[in-house]
């Protein structure tokens, strides 16, 4: 690309390996690679990447790719870095003035790390600050891939500790009765759960503070147990908030009961820039079931069990407490892949014109959200977005008009003096009709408007639930045309009046096929029906 005369450099992708202990991830795959380089990048991996992920260098050279030979080379000859965990003291210490780092930077967590950053005079983007209330920015909210991971995993650590079904079986030896899985948290994490655990046949039931996700529960087969207790929990931006006491003890009264009932309980609660609320306490756990699993998603923020222990599995009280912190990382290719598509679609949204340089536009919504330090310049928090504009209000209607015509309000009664005219030109027109038309047309319009008003009434008087059974019925009932066909073929005493062999053909076809139109409907109608009764 040129601009002027100077041609444009493009600029080259680091992908350093992570340093973090128990960190299998890798911030891109050589699929992404591939596209990367189509955007213009030239891609740079150092030695050994991926190989926690079963990703090897021969496949990022395939793909595109160089490889650096180790993290100094990688770090100084790059443009851009790519990073899954934010970087440590000694690769801040690589890094060169106008590089820019995109990674999970928390920089409300990582105070220290941010005034490093800046005295860099580096331009870093945490991609766990994008603001995931912008639809377009779904693409690249790396925060939700990795949940769907995590909350993926902590169903089958939660099967692997459990030792037994999760659906339930009748064999020879005896039943079987499912696993009853408890799921604290509906979120992104708890909805990915609740689609696994009952995938494989449990019992599932979950909870969370915002009601609007109940739906959502049932949708992927679970059950949604509600707090007796009437309180908003959106916190916005799609997290939950902080209860109040009187809610945070209805709450834990619902946990203490399906603490003695379940087999399973996985808790995903998490509030952001807050320790993880203590959900399930030491007295709940005595109470469960021996053999009983617990599976807290939160351990690394402290954990949502009382006697969780963070990156073990322990036994206490005959339940097995599994704290894991690096639940996505035991999919590690799974989730270096959406991880990666994750941060290609940023690279999209940075470099618009596909000319391998990327323009950190702080008037974009999403960039601006991401930008912890431009140039140096610690950048973050983002100021709130602006509220969407309210559309302009319409003008006043004209008097006549005011009344159950404007805003989707319903109409109003019609007046007097136009019902009447409507009635006299009905009446002026059944008049003419009767006088000229002959009998026939007057008989079958009688019929057709009665069928109209007939058909009407049918429809708008019945549950849209029912309005399939009763299509099929309707449909049965039409068969009456049949009617007709048998007229046609009947005997006729006058020979000449008999219908020619083509017509007696037709009408035998038409009987046949009314004739299945009727039965078939009729049985339809039935089982359809049998889906409504209990």
């Amino acid at each position: 690309m040129q601009t002027g005369d100077t041609a444009v450099t493009p600029q080259r992708i680091g992908v350093p390996k992570e340093v973090f202990s128990g960190e299998k991830r890798v911030a891109t795959v050589p699929d992404v690679v591939t596209k990367l380089v189509k955007l213009g990048f030239a891609v740079v991996v150092e030695q050994g990447a991926g190989d926690l992920a079963d990703l090897s260098d021969a496949a990022y050279v395939e793909a595109g790719a160089t490889i650096a030979p180790n993290a100094a080379a990688l770090w100084s000859g790059s443009d851009i870095v790519f990073k899954v965990r934010a970087p440590t003291p000694d690769e801040v210490a690589l890094m060169h003035e106008g590089q820019t780092l995109i990674g999970f930077l928390w920089p409300a967590q990582n105070p220290d790390l941010m005034q490093q950053l800046a005295a860099k005079k580096v331009t870093a983007l945490s991609i766990d600050a994008l603001p995931r209330t912008l639809s377009r920015a779904q693409k690249m909210d790396a925060l939700t891939s990795m949940a769907g991971v995590s909350g993926y995993r902590a169903v089958v650590e939660a099967a692997n500790a459990f030792g037994r079904f999760f659906n339930g079986q009748i064999t020879a030896a005896g039943k079987v009765p499912p696993a009853k899985v408890f799921i604290a948290g509906a979120g992104v994490a708890g909805l990915a759960a609740i689609g696994a655990a009952a995938s494989l046949g449990a019992i599932v039931r979950a909870n969370d503070t915002r009601a609007e996700v109940a739906d959502q529960v049932v949708s992927l087969g679970g059950e949604f147990v509600k707090v007796d207790y009437e309180e908003e929990g959106s916190g916005g931006g799609g997290y939950a908030k902080v209860m109040s006491e009187g809610f945070q003890a209805a709450q834990r009264e619902m946990y203490a009961q399906q603490a003695r009932e379940v087999d399973i309980i996985i808790t995903t609660a998490l509030i952001p820039g807050k320790p993880a609320p203590r959900l399930i306490t030491a007295d709940m756990v005595k109470s469960m079931k021996p053999g009983s699993v617990i599976v807290d998603m939160a351990a690394e923020q402290g954990g949502n069990c009382e006697l969780t222990e963070a990156g073990k599995a322990v036994v206490k009280h005959g339940v097995t407490i599994v704290g894991y912190t690096d639940l996505v990382s035991r999919m590690a290719r799974q989730s270096s892949t959406l991880y990666g598509t994750n941060l290609f679609r940023l690279t999209e949204e940075l470099c618009k014109t596909k000319d391998g340089v990327i323009n950190v536009n702080m008037e974009d919504d999403a960039i601006r959200g991401l930008t912890v330090i431009k140039n140096g310049e610690i950048t973050w928090p983002a100021p709130p977005l602006a509220a969407a504009p309210k559309p302009a209000a319409k003008p006043a209607a004209a008097p006549a008009a005011k009344k159950g015509h404007g805003h989707g309000e319903p109409s109003g009664p019609m007046p007097v003096g136009k019902l009447l005219s409507v009635a006299a030109v009905t009446a002026v027109l059944f008049v003419l009709v009767g006088a000229y038309a002959p009998a026939e047309f007057l008989s079958h319009f009688t019929v057709f408007v009665l069928a109209c008003f007939v058909g009407y009434m049918v429809v708008w008087n019945v549950k849209p639930a029912l309005h399939t059974p009763l299509m099929s019925v309707t449909n049965a009932i039409s068969s009456i045309i049949a009617i007709g066909a048998l007229v046609q073929i009947s005997p006729i005493a006058d020979a000449a009046d008999r219908p020619n062999t083509l017509i007696i053909v037709l009408a035998s076809v038409a009987l046949v096929l009314t004739a299945i139109n009727m039965f078939g409907g009729f049985a339809v109608t039935q089982r359809m029906l049998a889906m409504f009764r209990k």
